[in-house]
C-alpha cells in the first residue's frame, strides 16, 4: 500500500497493511536537532526517513491576501491572553455584532495552498481550512466573555458564531472546488478541553458550538473527505456526540489528560473511530528512554490499533524531545 492507500484505509476503518505514522507538526526549532541527529537538510526528507505517511497541508493563515494588509481577523487587544477583552469584548446586540469587519472570502488567493496539495507526493493529504470557531471567538468576545455571554448574551454569541462559521464553510468551498481529489481528508481544529474536563459544560457545547460543527464536517463529507478532529484535553465526555457528528478520526489523543487514556479510549471507542496520536508528549518523549518510547508505541498499537495512525499526543513537538525518541517512535509504528 502507498500511504494514501494506507491512512484512507485506516481512517475508513478498513483493512491496512500496518497501522501509520504522523510525526506532526514539531515546533521550528526542533527540525535543526532533526537536521543534524539524521544529517539532513530538509523536513520533507526527515519525514520520509522516518517513513511519515501523513501531511498536513493548510495555508489558511497567509492565503488571505485583504488590499490593506489586515488579517483574516482584525482583533486588535489592549494585552496578550487567553482572557484579554477582544474586539467583540464590548457586544451587547446582535447589530453590533455585524457591525464588525468579518472576513471577506473575496480575498482569498489559493495559489500556493494547491501547489503544495498538487506537489505532495503519495501521501495522505489533510487539509481544509483550519475552521477553529471556538478558539477564534475566545480571542474575538475574551475567553472568560465568551462563556459568560452564552449565559447572558446568548443571541450575540449564536450571531457571532453564524459569520465566522459561514466565512469558513464558503471558504472551504472555495478551496474544495479548486482543490477536488487532491484532499482526503479535512482536518480541523478546536481544543474543547483542559487537562481534566471540558472548557465548558456539554449543554453549552450542544447550543453554542456543535451545531456549527456539524455543518463544517457536513460539508467535507459532501466532497467524498474523511474529517480528522483536533481538540486537546479531556474530552471523552462529549466524544460520542463528536462520532455522531462525522468525525471519523480523533486526534491528538492527550494521553495524560483525564480519561484520554489508551485503555479507556479502545474499551469506549475502539471501532467507532479512528485514532490519530496517542505518544505522551509530556513526559515520555521528553524524558523516557528510547526503549521506553518504543514500548509505549507497542502498547499504544495493541490498544488502538489497527485503525491508528501513531503520533505524538501533541503534533507540535518542542525541541526538549530527544531526536532518538523521535526515531524510536517511528520505528516503532512502521514494524
Amino acid at each position: 500500500m502507498t500511504s494514501r492507500e494506507r491512512l484512507r484505509a485506516v481512517f475508513g476503518r478498513r483493512q491496512a497493511d500496518r497501522t501509520g505514522f504522523w510525526l506532526g507538526s514539531p515546533h521550528p526549532d526542533s527540525w535543526p536537532l532533526y537536521f543534524q541527529a539524521f544529517s539532513l537538510s530538509t523536513q520533507e526528507e526527515v519525514r520520509r526517513l522516518l517513513g511519515d505517511d501523513y501531511r498536513h497541508i493548510c495555508r489558511q493563515w497567509d492565503c488571505y491576501k485583504h488590499p490593506a494588509g489586515k488579517p483574516m481577523l482584525d482583533n486588535p487587544r489592549a494585552a496578550p491572553g487567553l482572557s484579554a477583552a477582544g474586539a467583540l469584548a464590548d457586544c451587547e446586540s446582535v447589530q453590533q455584532v455585524h457591525d464588525y469587519p468579518w472576513p471577506n472570502p473575496d480575498y482569498l488567493d489559493f495559489t500556493a495552498w494547491l501547489a503544495d496539495l498538487k506537489a505532495a507526493g503519495d501521501v495522505y493529504r489533510a487539509s481544509g481550512f483550519w475552521c477553529m470557531f471556538f478558539h477564534d471567538l475566545a480571542d474575538l468576545f475574551g475567553m472568560e466573555n465568551y462563556f459568560i455571554k452564552m449565559f447572558t448574551h446568548p443571541e450575540v454569541v449564536r450571531a457571532a458564531t453564524r459569520r465566522l462559521v459561514d466565512f469558513y464553510l464558503e471558504a472551504n468551498r472555495r478551496l474544495y472546488d479548486r482543490a477536488g481529489p487532491e484532499i482526503d481528508g479535512f482536518f480541523f481544529g478546536n481544543d474543547f478541553g483542559t487537562q481534566l474536563d471540558l472548557l465548558v459544560g456539554p449543554e453549552q457545547m450542544r447550543e453554542f458550538v456543535f451545531p456549527y460543527f456539524k455543518e463544517l464536517t457536513d460539508q467535507a463529507h459532501s466532497r467524498g473527505y474523511q474529517v480528522i478532529l483536533h481538540s486537546c484535553g479531556a474530552i471523552h465526555r462529549v466524544i460520542p456526540e463528536l462520532l455522531a457528528m462525522g468525525v471519523d478520526a480523533l486526534h491528538p489523543l492527550q494521553a495524560r489528560a483525564a480519561h484520554m487514556d489508551g485503555e479507556t479510549l479502545a474499551r469506549d471507542f475502539s471501532g467507532r473511530v479512528a485514532f490519530l496520536g496517542g505518544i505522551d508528549t509530556q513526559h515520555l518523549l521528553v524524558h523516557g528512554t528510547p526503549d521506553e518510547v518504543r514500548a509505549d508505541v507497542r502498547r499504544v498499537r495493541r490498544l488502538l490499533g489497527p485503525h491508528v495512525v501513531v503520533s505524538p499526543s501533541h503534533e507540535a513537538i518542542l525541541p526538549n524531545v530527544p531526536p532518538a525518541n523521535v526515531r524510536s517512535m517511528a520505528e516503532a509504528a512502521l514494524e
